[in-house]
């Protein structure tokens, strides 16, 4: 065969390939679940002397520095650390310019005690008014012990604006955890989504749990210091331990990390909006009452509402437990919290739910189960376009280990699941398309394993995916006449 028309051949095969593979993808009919095993590695928290937990030089250093995004629209931060000897100083110096800080803001201070720990003092500054997409550096502390780091401001609101998030879940602090981090970091993302469960310190007892606050909060600090994280909480973070006599729930945490809660006029931290680049994100609680006159069902209700597609075109939500979840570890755990805001959702057309809670990694087709009615016998999800995608990404690496039992048959709306550790990238690239990633961790390497082109609710028609196949099928005519 000549040269020229083994080529033609080879081009048709891949055309025609990539169409029935992007049609199979685009109609649900390509489920996967992952063969692959994944090898163990310790299960175990990192060691307390790991360098991953070195205490900063100098006397009273700052230490578990991490930054939030401060206010609705993405033009202020929030920076949070801790000294752990005494107060000192806690206001944050800043400019735009390295070791040259033309602005001072003074902070607030306070600390709290856990049965009988006692935390060190943990500041928060929220620095306001600052200018879109600038590199801002700031130092906090005093004299030879206080340190310096930097953050970037996203761009400005905008439908067109391009950005990259990582979303992370269930990290906790072991050598897997580590291997999470450094792998998110080498991403190129910009921020972290955070779906819940932190240091996992409540599977420690008496002081050891204020203690396992500390570790974590110095391991994340190489990026969260850097990248804003926009938190929210799981169970772990829930905390009720009546044998120690605390019973406040998510003590520890509401004390270490504030959320720009008010600016989205919620009356908690723990559920709450920000609008970053060209996307509107919604942190809801999964531990928090949500039903019908609820205050996280009120505010959610009106939040919805004030969601502009037309400026920022990408809806997100983040929360700890997954609505749809075809692992036999916390199954059907969603199904409340979905009976009620499923029909919101698809209504509002929310592009894409990530969620923790299963130490696995699952991504579903647009599905929807909001005709559930088991007197007229419609019980099953069915297709749903206007239905968000699914992940659970609940897999950073913490000592609870993998949640490897998957259901069989791997359920129709279910698209790809594998027990892996791992974190994900969503590139938001305009209004219309985002580049979704989900990489694994392999005995220590970063292994990119499943990916797909993530079209937008609002501005991503029927017409331009009809554009797409007419286009496709005129290539395969063109290459066929060749």
């Amino acid at each position: 065969m000549p040269i020229e028309r083994r080529e033609q051949t080879m081009l048709l095969n891949f055309v025609l390939t990539s169409f029935f593979f992007l049609v199979s993808i685009r109609d649900g009919s390509a489920r996967i679940t992952s063969s692959f095993i994944r090898s163990e590695w310790p299960a175990v928290d990192l060691p307390l002397d790991h360098e991953a937990f070195a205490v900063p030089k100098g006397y009273n250093a700052p230490q578990q520095v991490h930054i939030t995004q401060g206010d609705y629209d993405g033009k202020a931060v929030i920076i949070s650390w801790v000294t752990p000897d005494e107060p000192g100083p806690s206001h944050v110096q800043y400019g735009t310019s390295e070791s040259k800080f033309q602005t001072s803001l003074e902070g607030t201070v306070r600390n709290y005690t856990f049965h009988e720990y006692k935390s060190g003092y943990i500041h928060h500054c929220v620095l306001e008014g600052l200018e879109y997409k600038t590199k801002y550096y700031y130092r906090i502390g005093s004299g030879d012990s206080s340190r310096e780091f930097w953050f970037e401001t996203p761009p400005k609101v905008d439908p067109d604006a391009s950005y990259k998030f990582g979303i992370i879940g269930d990290l906790g602090q072991t050598f897997n955890s580590l291997s999470t981090l450094e792998h998110y970091i080498q991403s190129g993302a910009e921020t972290v989504l955070y779906v819940g469960d932190l240091s996992y310190a409540d599977r420690y007892e008496y002081n050891d749990v204020g203690l396992r606050w500390d570790t974590w909060g110095r391991f994340v600090e190489r990026s969260t210091a850097y990248h804003p994280w926009i938190w929210s909480a799981g169970n772990h973070e829930i905390e009720y331990m009546p044998y120690m006599r605390e019973v406040v729930p998510f003590k520890n945490f509401l004390y270490r990390y504030t959320t720009p809660y008010l600016a989205s006029n919620s009356s908690s931290p723990l559920w709450y909006a920000v609008r970053r680049a060209s996307a509107h994100i919604i942190v809801l609680s999964s531990y928090s009452p949500f039903v019908k006159y609820t205050p996280q069902y009120m505010w959610l209700q009106e939040e919805l509402k004030r969601v502009d597609r037309e400026k920022t075109p990408w809806l997100i939500v983040l929360m700890h437990i997954p609505l749809y979840n075809s692992n036999g570890a916390h199954y059907m755990e969603g199904e409340s919290m979905r009976s009620v805001f499923e029909s919101w959702f698809i209504k509002y057309k929310v592009d894409v739910i990530f969620a923790g809670h299963v130490h696995a990694y699952e991504r579903s087709y647009r599905f929807s189960n909001i005709d559930y009615n088991i007197t007229s016998g419609n019980r099953y999800p069915l297709p749903d376009k206007s239905a968000p995608v699914y992940i659970t990404v609940g897999d950073g690496g913490n000592q609870e280990g993998l949640a490897a039992k998957f259901l069989d048959p791997q359920p129709e709306y279910s698209a790809f699941r594998e027990a892996s550790y791992g974190h994900s990238t969503l590139e938001i690239n305009n209004r219309t398309h985002a580049i979704y990633h989900w990489n694994r961790n392999d005995d220590g390497k970063k292994v990119p394993t499943d990916s797909f082109i993530l079209h937008n609710q609002y501005w991503g028609t029927n017409r331009r995916r009809r554009k797409l196949k007419h286009f496709l099928l005129r290539v395969i005519d063109e290459v066929a006449d060749m």
